[in-house]
């Protein structure tokens, strides 16, 4: 094994900890005071056997974070169906970090990445600079990562000894050709611990069978016709279920977190701190064995009596409960250890509590309950339905509450006419505007009652939202909230119909007692957070961002995906056809170059073609099952040497987007309707900006030309309408320059010159006349680098030039625009002393590591500082617009549509003869939502496509 001077261990701590507690299950470590610390234990063995046994040079503990990741955004059930974390589990988080700081340690987390993203990039960057890597881990799925000096290391466990397995090792494991094989058997055969769906019908076996046969899950879905049966049905049926899988089970390995090789060099351990930890968790062996001392303290035997825990306990009824013992990300960072780090208190439940909970099913209680509303300044309520998808969910009940541990459940029956009959009792709290309404993710059920002719009048207030703002980086379901702030666990809705999957119940086939007690739950739980919400928004001085932005976006964006945007089957089917014939014809010519006919998409046919008869790579290695690797990485190193390699990638590009966008997008039309309903959320990047799903809007291929062809699919409702697009313009380098105040840029923005052009004029020292195509193309991967705190190291990547003139770059452009540099170490000081930062609006990031020791760590933080005010405010202004847009448009008598919001942009479908009228308006509501110091363009284009508006 090669270079074992440089020997790097990463290690996945919440496998590891999850191994080490199961572990001890029947019999577990507990210390005398009760403390279960068999996962600490566990985990700390591990590590001093990675340490005494492989010794190696740097080390690093990769961690997940609480925050939703890409694959949660894409794919909302991601990991759904996982069970809670054990307690005992999320009190040895915090422990294990203090065990990893006291050994000095670095702990590797970001948002929005799981531990084997960031493990993955950190083996990539490491194996670059001449490192032995072994990822530690049982997680068969690393298996991805494996390459020439990256090893997967699976550690010891009951009675089997450690496993190290190389490249040879997975493809014989794996019964595949090449690494990248992995993610598409993963792909095929789904996961259910992930809860990711796969294709039906399709197990390992077959999965292994079919990638041997065909290559990869979208050679596969383009081969479907040679299939047969219930398989050739699954594969056409559900393709894009089966490329989702694929891109759910890749492990990303361009998580933005520097490589440091210094950072993970071991250090010395703290060995007072290594005392007191161990002597706290009475690990009498661990202190001999790492300090060469003795402990007085004995643990205390797993059958031993507890203590009886006296401590009072304030229920979900009672006042305001006890702060939850789930450790929070500051918590993780932080340098003292927190009082979270003590055993929890038990969550309280519906069984536990005292509570009053009502059945109003007839018209005299219904109407009761309704006067009884119509008296106060505020209630909750909560929707049951017996489907998600709002377009078609039917009524199954109403839940009302407006004290707390009181709430009200109306059942509704099935036929509309006798829902409508129910609902009308109500129709006159709904809307009355001088009363709030209350709810968890309120746009839903402000859908469904939309449904059945009820709107929702008053201010409206979301708890998930007023969540949001004030923890924008956490998670903010009830449940979840609940146990956080509340010390309560409400009720599973799988104890009432089941776990997800064909088998799974509705609302409708519960008994009435049960989820009259379910959703009364709901509302009295969200009543409840409201109460501590409110005082926080508040404090925080956030109530104009939330009933001045967020609140009034909901019914805007429930608005637009009821609306839903035509997408024209003819042109996808037409660009398919297309594609297929562009296939066909590289098709050729690669047969041509090969001077024979083969399976492009067989890996073992491929090879022979490649690296037998063309003699492309006399060295190419065979692998144990007898085939050539042929993955892109391998083919883009050859494709200097003949055509043919290039044609064969074009051949898979084309592949993989007529699988995964062309074909795909017309699975997800509504029957009813025919147009496309994006569901849009509100409360998921940090950042204040908005996402999708079902489709991404924002994952619409746009930097090809290929890719932007999809774009011609979407069209407006008829001949009468066309689609206008309405794009601010470099805003985010408008707001540095409003922020700054740096007075070139400001110039630049106010006489409309290209910022760019001027940029490399300064940076160059030419006029702007002098400046060439290449100047300004590297001023503006600056310019927009820079809003990102981007380094030299990754200036350098973006530019493909040597890193020294990327730093040189980046001096030249603070030399030229001083008051940016002084911005950036200005809002980087401020994160520093507050922990946050702040858009124009007062939206806050909170920034826990930006003190933190760790290089890296500090590092993500300092670019969030600097980027996160000005994409915060990008967002807000947005946001701001749509509101002021659609207020406008409803004043009026159009039909003219907001349709779409993708990044800076609003998409509508509009009526041809307004266009003229709605024009100016849009671009004057837009350019003035939110003043800048600098003025605010906005660029507006029509066509009968959105590929041509835009």
């Amino acid at each position: 094994m090669a270079r074992p001077e440089k020997k790097l261990f990463l290690l996945d701590a919440m496998a590891l900890i999850y191994r080490a507690h199961f572990a001890f299950s029947k019999a577990p470590r507990v210390t005398s005071t009760g403390l279960n610390t068999s996962a600490v234990f566990g985990f700390t063995n591990t590590l001093l056997e990675v340490l005494n046994k492989e010794k190696p040079t740097h080390l690093g503990v990769a961690f997940d974070t609480a925050a939703p990741t890409f694959r949660h955004i894409n794919f909302p059930a991601y990991k759904a169906q996982r069970e809670a974390q054990p307690e005992d589990i999320t009190i040895a988080i915090p422990l294990v970090i203090r065990l990893l700081k006291a050994f000095n340690i670095p702990v590797l987390m970001l948002e929005g990445y799981e531990a084997d993203d960031i493990i993955g990039t950190m083996a990539k960057h490491a194996a670059r600079n001449d490192f032995e890597v072994f990822m530690m881990t049982p997680d068969k799925d690393y298996g991805q990562l494996v390459e020439e000096h990256v090893y997967l290391y699976k550690p010891a466990f009951m009675g089997n000894g450690v496993e190290v397995l190389g490249v040879p090792e997975i493809l014989q494991k794996w019964e595949i050709s090449e690494i990248g094989q992995v993610c598409d058997i993963l792909g095929l055969q789904g996961d259910a611990v992930d809860n990711i769906p796969g294709i039906p019908g399709i197990g390992e076996k077959t999965a292994k069978k079919l990638i041997q046969e065909y290559g990869s899950v979208e050679n596969l879905i383009a081969n479907a016709d040679k299939l047969k049966g219930k398989q050739k049905e699954n594969v056409v049926n559900f393709a894009a279920q089966g490329i989702l899988s694929k891109e759910l089970a890749t492990i990303d390995i361009n998580v933005p977190l520097p490589f440091d090789e210094e950072d993970l060099l071991l250090s010395p351990p703290n060995r007072e701190a290594i005392r007191a930890l161990f002597e706290e968790l009475e690990f009498k062996t661990f202190i001999r064995k790492v300090l060469g001392e003795e402990q007085t303290a004995a643990a205390t035997p797993a059958t031993a009596p507890k203590p009886a825990n006296t401590n009072g306990q304030l229920g979900l009824f009672g006042g305001e409960a006890p702060a939850t013992a789930a450790p929070t990300q500051t918590s993780l960072f932080g340098e003292e250890a927190s009082q979270e780090e003590t055993p929890a208190l038990p969550k309280q439940t519906i069984h536990t509590t005292a509570h009053q909970y009502h059945i109003a099913d007839t018209p005299e209680l219904r109407r009761r309950l309704a006067s009884f509303l119509a008296l106060q300044s505020e209630f909750c309520f909560d929707t049951e339905t017996d489907s998600l998808d709002t377009a078609t969910a039917e009524l199954v009940g109403l839940s009302f509450a407006y004290l707390a541990t009181e709430a009200f459940y109306v059942p509704v029956p099935k036929g509309r006419e006798q829902a409508l009959e129910v609902l009308e009792d109500f129709r006159q709290v709904f809307e009355n505007e001088n009363i709030t309404k209350i709810g968890q993710n309120i746009k839903f059920d402000w859908a469904v009652l939309r449904n059945y002719g009820f709107s929702l009048k008053g201010q409206l207030y979301d708890t998930m939202l007023a969540h949001y703002l004030l923890e924008p980086d956490a998670r903010h379901n009830m449940d979840v909230l609940a146990e956080k702030y509340l010390n309560y666990s409400p009720v599973s809705i799988e104890t009432l119909i089941g776990k997800k999957g064909k088998n799974q119940g509705t609302m409708r086939d519960v008994p009435l007692a049960d989820i009259a007690e379910y959703a009364a739950e709901d509302a009295d739980i969200t009543l409840q957070l409201k109460q501590i919400f409110a005082p926080e928004i508040k404090a925080q001085e956030l109530e104009n961002l939330l009933f001045e932005v967020e609140m009034p976006l909901v019914k805007i964006l429930g608005e637009m995906e009821a609306e839903g945007v035509r997408v024209d089957t003819a042109v996808l089917a037409e660009l398919s056809t297309q594609l297929g014939a562009e296939v066909a014809e590289i098709e050729t010519k690669i047969y041509g170059l090969a001077g024979e006919t083969f399976n492009i998409a067989s890996p073992l046919q491929l090879g022979k073609i490649l690296f037998e008869k063309l003699q492309l790579d006399p060295k190419a290695k065979k692998t144990k099952t007898g085939q050539y690797a042929t993955g892109e990485e391998v083919l883009s190193k050859l494709a200097h040497q003949h055509e043919i390699v290039d044609m064969i990638l074009d051949y898979r590009e084309m592949q993989k987007l007529k699988s995964t966008y062309i074909d795909a997008l017309p699975t997800l039309i509504a029957p009813h309707d025919g147009r496309i309903h994006t569901s849009y959320n509100q409360a998921v990047a940090a950042t204040g900006r908005l996402s999708s799903t079902n489709p991404n809007l924002q994952n619409i291929p746009i930097r090809t030309a290929k890719g932007r062809e999809i774009r011609k699919a979407f069209v407006p409702r008829n001949e009468q309408f066309q689609i206008l697009s309405a794009d601010y313009s470099q805003i985010e380098l408008r707001i540095m320059a409003s922020f700054s105040g740096d007075e070139t840029m400001k110039q630049a923005f106010a006489e409309g010159k290209d910022i760019h052009r001027i940029t490399a004029a300064k940076i160059y020292k030419v006029t702007p006349e002098e400046v060439d195509s290449d100047m300004r193309r590297k001023a503006k991967t600056a310019n927009f680098g820079i809003i990102y705190g981007i380094s030299a190291f990754g200036l350098a990547e973006r530019l493909n030039i040597p890193r020294r003139e990327a730093a040189e770059l980046i001096e030249a452009y603070f030399g030229e625009f001083p008051a940016v540099k002084r911005y950036m170490d200005g809002v980087i000081n401020t994160a520093r002393e507050q922990g946050y930062v702040t858009t124009q609006l007062g939206r806050r990031r909170y920034l826990p590591d930006i003190n933190s020791r760790n290089q890296t760590l500090r590092g993500y933080a300092e670019r969030n500082a600097i980027n996160a005010p000005i994409q915060g405010t990008a967002a807000d202004m947005i946001k701001l617009a749509m509101i002021r847009v659609q207020n406008w448009l409803q004043t009026q008598p159009l039909q003219t549509r907001m349709v779409l919001q993708v990044h800076d942009e609003l998409v509508f479908d509009a009526y041809t003869p307004e266009i003229e009228l709605i024009t100016p308006q849009i671009i004057s509501l837009m350019a003035d939502a939110l003043p800048l110091a600098v003025p605010v363009e906005v660029s507006v284009g029509t066509g009968i496509n959105w590929l041509e508006a835009h």
